[in-house]
């Protein structure tokens, strides 16, 4: 795309926007998490929902396809989509459609910036996840708009690695997303080195408890402290260490039982019971190790993997940030040589039709053997089935787009 006609669409995104700051007002209740250690965000692209809890103590909001399809879906936004045509009209229609929807995630992105003053994590289309060259380019076109508040979520993804490993090294806020263990953020910190690292722990309890391998409770929360020790640990002595998030939190006991992570990322209806139900006394339990209620006989799936590292991945790491592989390929292939090719593993179009059938949380039984030859592994089905869940939104927001712009 030439170089004037990302300006026009800069210059359209920000023509207009104005918000009515919200006066946030300081709460003893979040003061004394904040001091526990944890910096508070909140999980919603709501305007009038995050403005009904928000307070001093909270620094960010959090969006994704799920959240602003939500909003777009609304249709607030379809005159909007209309005028955007315009500006657009000159690309072929799928390019228009793509460039559209960064139009609303950043004009979205940047009204809650405006009215909340904070930080705002903006989602990349789906269609990024694996095209190193559209995601830079894409990131590096938020930044540009909002550098100071907006972060730009990149998923884990082979090329989702070497793509927030550019836009760092580009001063690119970087928030690297869906990651469900501590191995696979090992890598994230040393070969993305992004600003923010995510645990979506709510998923892998549900995992386990869905599918009948125990009633999941203490993995998810395990996992999330794990990450925690190895981001501080490969990144404190960087010039800007990374923060680890505990992601969308799905239950206010949460908000104890983690305090003193780097980041919590709350739904609203989380915020709001936690408020009501404990009593604002927050210690931190980085130190803590929380038994895990899982089946003896499922332990042959390896289910510690959501939180152990072993020798191979951690050399993996250090190899892949060493020496950086030139493409999502060549990584992919070198974590195969290492041993480590469960978290990278080949698929056929059939098994990805199989994880976006399941939805967000895969059925075990379908893959078990795999896992038990060390084939694939549960964090990475996890990871395969949120970007899936994504796409879907995404798809979702396309389809709208369409509808109003071929209308």
């Amino acid at each position: 795309m030439e170089k004037s006609l990302k300006e026009k669409i800069r210059s359209f995104i920000i023509e207009g926007v104005s918000e009515d700051p919200v006066e946030a007002k300081p709460d003893p209740f979040w003061q004394n998490l904040n001091e526990a250690g944890t910096e508070l965000w909140l999980d919603t692209g709501d305007m009038e929902e995050a403005e009904k809890i928000w307070t001093e103590e909270m620094t960010a909001l959090t969006t994704n396809n799920t959240l602003v399809n939500k909003e777009i879906q609304k249709g607030f936004y379809d005159e909007f989509i209309a005028k955007a045509k315009e500006i657009v009209k000159s690309l072929p229609e799928k390019e228009q459609m793509t460039e559209i929807a960064f139009i609303l995630n950043a004009r979205h992105g940047l009204r809650l910036a405006k009215k909340f003053g904070g930080l705002v994590s903006v989602e990349l289309h789906t269609d990024t996840a694996h095209d190193i060259e559209a995601a830079v380019d894409y990131g590096t076109r938020y930044s540009e708009i909002s550098p100071y508040q907006f972060i730009v979520k990149v998923p884990y993804t082979a090329e989702g690695l070497l793509s927030a490993r550019i836009l760092r090294q580009k001063g690119v806020k970087v928030n690297f997303t869906l990651e469900f263990s501590a191995r696979q953020n090992v890598l994230v910190a040393a070969v993305a080195k992004p600003n923010y690292m995510n645990v979506f722990l709510g998923r892998i309890g549900a995992y386990i408890g869905d599918n009948e391998l125990g009633d999941g409770s203490g993995a998810g929360e395990r996992a999330v402290l794990a990450s925690q020790k190895w981001v501080r640990e490969l990144t404190d002595n960087d010039p800007e260490p990374a923060k680890l998030i505990a992601a969308s939190l799905r239950n206010y006991s949460q908000l104890e039982d983690l305090a003193g992570v780097d980041v919590f990322t709350m739904p609203v209806k989380v915020a709001v019971e936690g408020k009501a139900n404990l009593n604002g006394i927050f210690k931190s339990r980085l130190k803590e190790v929380y038994p895990t209620e899982i089946n003896k006989e499922a332990y042959r799936y390896k289910p510690e993997k959501f939180w152990e590292v072993n020798d191979k991945e951690l050399e993996l790491a250090k190899s892949l940030n060493l020496d950086v592989p030139k493409s999502g390929d060549e990584l992919v292939e070198r974590a195969h040589k290492a041993g480590c090719g469960d978290m990278f593993p080949r698929l056929s179009a059939n098994d990805l039709q199989h994880i976006s059938e399941d939805g967000k949380i895969p059925n075990h039984e379908r893959w078990a053997e795999r896992i038990e030859k060390g084939e694939i592994a549960m964090d990475t089905l996890l990871n395969l089935a949120g970007l899936a869940s994504f796409a879907k939104d995404q798809a979702q927001l396309d389809e709208r787009i369409m509808k109003i712009i071929s209308g």
